[in-house]
């Protein structure tokens, strides 16, 4: 295991390799819609890119979260193809906050080992890449609640 200050390096060296590596903007906290985001995770057994719509008003949270839930078939199919997309309208938080989060998963890599790096990076690129695709799209549709 690492210690505290050595597990901070290195989550600080990867995501400083993720940018230097694929060096673009991405749309995460830029959507416009307060409380609505796209995000990268990554940890010592798996990697993530969410959408997590997090308003503290559950109706306006449940008709985002039903917006997206409405073109589930065009996500999956034309922007996320061959990727298992979860869905959950209330999904609990480690903190306990319940928020609704959309969500790609890859299991065996670890941003603390350095060898599945590039694999936790092309997964980061392609599933955002399709996400942030899918949100441009349906953009106004999605907007109009």
């Amino acid at each position: 295991m690492f210690s505290k200050q050595e597990a901070a390096k290195l989550r600080q060296e990867f995501w400083t390799a993720f940018g230097k590596s694929f060096p673009r903007k991405w749309v995460l906290y830029d959507t416009k819609i307060r409380d609505f985001s796209f995000k990268f995770y990554a940890d010592n057994r798996k990697a993530e890119v969410s959408l997590d719509i997090e308003m503290k008003d559950e109706l306006f949270r449940n008709a985002y979260y039903e917006k997206i839930q409405s073109l589930e078939g065009l996500l999956t199919e034309e922007y996320l193809p061959e990727t298992e997309v979860h869905f959950d309208e209330h999904y609990v938080m480690d903190n306990g906050k319940t928020i609704s989060r959309i969500w790609v998963t890859k299991t065996d890599v670890s941003l603390y080992n350095k060898e599945t790096w590039r694999d936790i990076f092309e997964f980061f690129v392609e599933k955002m890449s399709g996400f942030e695709s899918f949100f441009t799209d349906f953009e106004d549709f999605i907007k109009d609640v």
